[in-house]
Protein backbone atom coordinates (compact mmCIF):
# COMPACT_ATOMS: atom_id res chain seq x y z
CA UNK A 1 0.00 0.00 0.00
CA UNK A 2 3.04 2.58 0.74
CA UNK A 3 3.95 1.79 -2.75
CA UNK A 4 0.76 3.21 -3.96
CA UNK A 5 1.28 6.15 -1.73
CA UNK A 6 4.54 7.01 -3.47
CA UNK A 7 4.14 6.50 -7.22
CA UNK A 8 4.60 9.79 -8.83
CA UNK A 9 3.44 10.69 -12.12
CA UNK A 10 6.33 12.53 -14.65
CA UNK A 11 5.54 16.06 -15.38
CA UNK A 12 5.32 15.01 -19.17
CA UNK A 13 3.00 11.85 -18.38
CA UNK A 14 0.74 14.12 -16.46
CA UNK A 15 1.29 16.31 -19.36
CA UNK A 16 -0.55 13.72 -21.84
CA UNK A 17 -3.16 13.62 -19.20
CA UNK A 18 -4.07 17.31 -19.36
CA UNK A 19 -3.87 17.62 -23.17
CA UNK A 20 -5.82 14.88 -23.81
CA UNK A 21 -8.17 16.36 -21.26
CA UNK A 22 -8.63 20.19 -22.57
CA UNK A 23 -8.76 18.72 -26.26
CA UNK A 24 -11.85 16.93 -25.53
CA UNK A 25 -13.44 19.59 -23.70
CA UNK A 26 -12.77 22.00 -26.56
CA UNK A 27 -14.59 20.06 -29.07
CA UNK A 28 -17.16 19.55 -27.04
CA UNK A 29 -19.98 22.15 -27.98
CA UNK A 30 -20.62 22.65 -24.54
CA UNK A 31 -17.29 22.56 -23.16
CA UNK A 32 -17.86 19.31 -21.11
CA UNK A 33 -15.43 16.15 -20.70
CA UNK A 34 -16.64 12.54 -20.45
CA UNK A 35 -16.61 10.99 -17.24
CA UNK A 36 -13.84 8.63 -18.15
CA UNK A 37 -11.42 10.95 -19.17
CA UNK A 38 -11.95 13.64 -15.97
CA UNK A 39 -11.56 10.12 -14.38
CA UNK A 40 -8.21 9.68 -15.96
CA UNK A 41 -7.07 12.58 -15.42
CA UNK A 42 -7.66 13.23 -11.86
CA UNK A 43 -5.76 10.22 -11.31
CA UNK A 44 -2.96 11.11 -13.24
CA UNK A 45 -3.62 14.78 -11.03
CA UNK A 46 -3.15 12.78 -7.59
CA UNK A 47 -0.13 11.11 -8.47
CA UNK A 48 1.41 14.24 -8.71
CA UNK A 49 4.39 15.38 -6.40
CA UNK A 50 2.86 18.73 -6.09
CA UNK A 51 -0.29 19.49 -3.29
CA UNK A 52 -1.60 21.69 -5.91
CA UNK A 53 -2.76 19.25 -8.36
CA UNK A 54 -3.52 16.02 -5.94
CA UNK A 55 -6.20 19.20 -4.43
CA UNK A 56 -7.43 19.80 -8.21
CA UNK A 57 -7.64 16.07 -8.80
CA UNK A 58 -9.47 16.05 -5.55
CA UNK A 59 -12.01 18.57 -6.71
CA UNK A 60 -12.29 16.45 -9.82
CA UNK A 61 -13.09 12.84 -8.09
CA UNK A 62 -15.44 15.16 -5.70
CA UNK A 63 -17.29 16.17 -8.34
CA UNK A 64 -17.58 13.06 -10.48
CA UNK A 65 -19.04 11.59 -7.13
CA UNK A 66 -22.18 13.74 -7.81
CA UNK A 67 -21.87 14.31 -11.57
CA UNK A 68 -20.56 10.71 -12.72
CA UNK A 69 -21.27 6.93 -13.50
CA UNK A 70 -23.07 5.86 -10.49
CA UNK A 71 -21.17 2.33 -10.64
CA UNK A 72 -17.98 4.01 -10.56
CA UNK A 73 -18.71 5.80 -7.02
CA UNK A 74 -16.83 3.37 -5.36
CA UNK A 75 -13.65 4.08 -7.69
CA UNK A 76 -13.63 7.63 -7.23
CA UNK A 77 -14.20 6.98 -3.39
CA UNK A 78 -11.51 5.23 -2.97
CA UNK A 79 -8.48 7.39 -5.27
CA UNK A 80 -10.34 10.48 -2.85
CA UNK A 81 -9.16 8.05 -0.04
CA UNK A 82 -5.93 7.69 -1.61
CA UNK A 83 -5.27 11.39 -2.49
CA UNK A 84 -6.33 12.42 0.76
CA UNK A 85 -3.92 10.37 2.60
CA UNK A 86 -1.00 11.50 0.43
CA UNK A 87 -2.34 15.05 1.99
CA UNK A 88 -2.18 13.58 5.31
CA UNK A 89 -5.66 14.68 5.21
CA UNK A 90 -6.43 11.72 7.77
CA UNK A 91 -10.05 12.30 8.72
CA UNK A 92 -10.87 12.94 5.42
CA UNK A 93 -9.65 10.10 4.21
CA UNK A 94 -11.26 7.78 6.59
CA UNK A 95 -14.54 9.49 5.41
CA UNK A 96 -14.19 8.52 1.99
CA UNK A 97 -13.00 5.03 2.80
CA UNK A 98 -15.75 4.87 5.17
CA UNK A 99 -18.58 4.99 2.69
CA UNK A 100 -16.61 2.81 0.34
CA UNK A 101 -16.30 -0.45 2.60
CA UNK A 102 -20.24 0.47 3.71
CA UNK A 103 -20.78 -0.52 -0.13
CA UNK A 104 -18.30 -3.45 -0.42
CA UNK A 105 -17.06 -4.51 3.03
CA UNK A 106 -14.66 -7.33 1.45
CA UNK A 107 -12.63 -5.61 -0.75
CA UNK A 108 -9.02 -5.94 0.36
CA UNK A 109 -7.33 -3.18 -0.89
CA UNK A 110 -9.86 -0.85 0.59
CA UNK A 111 -9.39 -2.94 3.88
CA UNK A 112 -5.77 -2.11 3.46
CA UNK A 113 -6.47 1.70 2.32
CA UNK A 114 -8.20 2.15 6.29
CA UNK A 115 -5.56 0.38 8.34
CA UNK A 116 -2.75 2.71 7.00
CA UNK A 117 -5.34 5.18 7.79
CA UNK A 118 -6.36 4.28 11.15
CA UNK A 119 -2.45 4.02 11.85
CA UNK A 120 -1.48 6.95 10.21
CA UNK A 121 -4.49 8.86 12.45
CA UNK A 122 -2.97 7.00 15.36
CA UNK A 123 0.71 8.09 14.91
CA UNK A 124 -0.20 11.48 14.06
CA UNK A 125 -2.79 11.90 17.11
CA UNK A 126 0.27 10.78 19.79
CA UNK A 127 2.69 13.41 17.87
CA UNK A 128 0.09 15.77 18.53
CA UNK A 129 -0.41 15.00 21.98
CA UNK A 130 3.29 14.69 22.01
CA UNK A 131 4.01 18.15 21.55
CA UNK A 132 1.48 19.51 23.45
CA UNK A 133 2.60 17.63 26.18
CA UNK A 134 6.14 19.10 25.00
CA UNK A 135 4.78 22.65 24.60
CA UNK A 136 3.26 22.48 28.50
CA UNK A 137 6.40 20.88 30.05
CA UNK A 138 8.33 24.15 28.35
CA UNK A 139 6.10 26.85 29.62
CA UNK A 140 6.17 25.28 33.13
CA UNK A 141 9.60 25.36 32.88
CA UNK A 142 9.20 29.25 31.92
CA UNK A 143 6.73 29.92 34.35
CA UNK A 144 9.18 28.27 37.21
CA UNK A 145 12.36 30.39 35.55
CA UNK A 146 10.35 33.50 36.16
CA UNK A 147 9.04 32.89 39.74
CA UNK A 148 13.22 31.94 40.34
CA UNK A 149 14.13 35.03 38.77
CA UNK A 150 11.38 37.06 40.70
CA UNK A 151 12.24 35.87 43.59
CA UNK A 152 15.92 37.17 43.10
Amino acid sequence: MQAILEDYISPDELKKFWQTYENERRKSKDGLVSPQTRFEYALALIRSRYPTDIHRGITELEDLCSTGDPQARRDYLYYLALANTKLKEYQRARDCIKKFLSVEPENRQAQELDKLIKDKLTKEGLLGMAMVGGAAVAIGGLIVAGISMAKK
